[in-house]
C-alpha cells in the first residue's frame, strides 16, 4: 500500500497529489491491475473453431436477407 504525507503543513493537497500519482506509477501497481481487467478464461481449439462457423453462418445469413430485401 502506497501512502504519501505532508512534507510540512505548507504543501497543498495539489502537490501531495501529484506525489501520490508518481508513486503508484513508478511501483507497477496500475499497469498489472489494467493487464488483468480484461483476463479471459482460455478456451479450446475446438470451442474457438464452433464459435467462428456460427459467427460465419451468421454473417452469410444476414448477407442473404439483406439480398432478398428481408432486412
Amino acid at each position: 500500500m502506497i501512502q504519501v504525507t505532508r512534507k510540512d503543513t505548507k504543501e497543498s493537497l495539489e502537490n501531495m497529489l501529484r506525489r501520490f500519482n508518481r508513486k503508484v506509477q513508478q511501483s507497477g501497481n496500475l499497469a498489472v491491475v489494467k493487464q488483468g481487467q480484461y483476463f479471459e478464461k482460455p478456451i479450446s481449439k475446438r470451442e474457438r473453431r464452433l464459435k467462428a462457423i456460427v459467427r460465419q453462418e451468421r454473417k452469410l445469413n444476414k448477407i442473404k436477407r439483406i439480398k432478398l430485401g428481408q432486412r
